[in-house]
């Protein structure tokens, strides 16, 4: 079963209810960019600048799975 920290589960949970977030690179605090890192290294999530600053945040099949507490 797959793990999740609580501020991963609620990045994760945000993802699956949303689909895709856009954020400007430079805001979000550090918490947010250390848990999104985390989530990416785990290949739950994904990161692609869509244009000069902003960034799309989106959640890939095993993160869905990692969100819901399955393996």
């Amino acid at each position: 079963m797959t793990r999740t920290l609580p501020q991963q589960q609620l990045l994760l949970e945000l993802l699956v209810m949303s689909g895709e977030i856009a954020v400007p690179r430079d805001s979000g605090g550090p918490l947010f960019w250390r848990t999104l890192g985390e989530c990416r290294a785990s290949g739950w999530a994904t990161q692609v600048e869509v244009s000069p600053g902003i960034l799309r945040i989106g959640i890939t099949d095993s993160g869905r799975k990692a969100a819901r507490g399955g393996p």
